[in-house]
């Protein structure tokens, strides 16, 4: 890497198996960045180092080049659709860096820094941090959440993310009002939506499915009339 080249270093993602960082550097008004990915940060920032100076050695190939600009990008980052929800639940891969990238390029388009983005995450997640999003499906949950969102926006009024647990959850309380067991679920499940577990629903699916529970505890009759 030349010498009169200076590099950042953004830390992207931690958790207590992974360090996700990026490294960069501008040159002629072209701002050049490669991910690295380790158990430990030196580690993953040696990697980033190297892709990043092999990228500076074949400007030709394939690289996440951006012009630098005063203004955001409007154009979303195109990233492949998540797959969608199988029988068997889909194993987290041990890759996040194209989804933390996508969401480097999201916040980018809204304009967010990094004290925008965390008063998201604190409204949406109840912590301020992006590292501390240590399972896969809330990162694309978020991510899924910011593609969304339309500058300009600020973070206090923006939609906050459709988050499965908090779904499952609900349902579980509904069920209990109608003191429903496994068996009445189930049968409620395959009349509606031709499946015999909550787990093969899709997200939008199970939010449906506890609206069509509260509906039913909403035409209930009361004690007093019953």
């Amino acid at each position: 890497m030349r010498a009169d080249l200076a590099t950042q270093v953004d830390l992207l993602h931690a958790d207590g198996q992974r360090v996700v960082v990026r490294v960069s550097c501008s040159s002629g008004g072209v701002l050049i960045s490669a991910l690295g990915e380790a158990p430990g940060a030196e580690q993953a920032e040696d990697r980033a180092l190297a892709r990043l100076q092999q990228r500076l050695a074949n400007p030709t190939a394939p690289a996440p080049v951006q012009k630098i600009s005063s203004q955001p990008s409007l154009a979303p980052v195109a990233v492949e659709p998540a797959p969608k929800p199988a029988s068997e639940p889909t194993p987290e891969p041990e890759d996040w860096s194209e989804e933390l990238t996508a969401v480097e390029m999201e916040l980018q388009r809204l304009n967010w820094d990094r004290s925008k983005e965390g008063q998201y995450l604190q409204r949406a997640f109840g912590h301020s941090s992006r590292s501390r999003l240590v399972r896969y499906g809330d990162l694309v949950a978020y991510l899924k959440a910011l593609r969304i969102l339309e500058p300009p926006l600020e973070p206090t009024a923006a939609a906050l993310p459709l988050l499965r647990p908090a779904l499952l959850k609900t349902s579980d309380e509904l069920l209990g009002q109608l003191a429903w067991g496994a068996e009445e679920g189930r049968a409620f499940l395959v009349e509606h939506f031709s499946q015999t577990s909550r787990q093969q629903l899709s997200d939008a699916q199970l939010q449906e499915f506890n609206q069509s529970l509260q509906q039913l505890l909403l035409n209930a009759p009361s004690p007093q009339t019953a």
